[in-house]
């Protein structure tokens, strides 16, 4: 599946404990509670440029499917993380989380879950 586009995210589930578990500060937690990213991909084969955008910051990096990577969590620091695509969805992994990314038309849904417990 190409994943290429701009998107906007419309849903995420459980994003305040994800949030929470990574370590992220209060005021980030509350701050993205209100705010919806827009997401734009670049995709090239297995690898790709990924971009979230608020209204408060704007966050870049780059992965390759299957091989692991460090992304930038919130508060800017950096998160190793494996992501895969599966059956249409982008899926990371890293020691304390699992987030699944899936575009549905024009806007894209998130759901995070801790590995240890929400």
């Amino acid at each position: 599946m190409d994943f290429s586009g701009t998107w906007k995210v419309y849903s995420e589930e459980n994003l305040e404990a994800f949030l929470k578990v990574i370590g992220a500060p209060e005021m980030i937690v509350k701050m993205r509670k209100d705010v919806k990213p827009v997401v734009v991909i670049e995709q090239n084969g297995k690898d790709f440029v990924y971009t979230i955008k608020t209204p408060m910051f704007t966050r870049v990096y780059s992965f390759t499917l299957g091989q692991e990577t460090e992304i930038p969590s919130l508060d800017g620091r950096k998160v190793k993380c494996t992501i895969r695509e599966e059956n249409g969805k982008l899926i990371g992994e890293a020691d304390k989380f699992t987030s699944v990314r899936e575009i549905r038309g024009d806007e894209m849904t998130e759901v995070s879950k801790s590995k240890g417990a929400f």
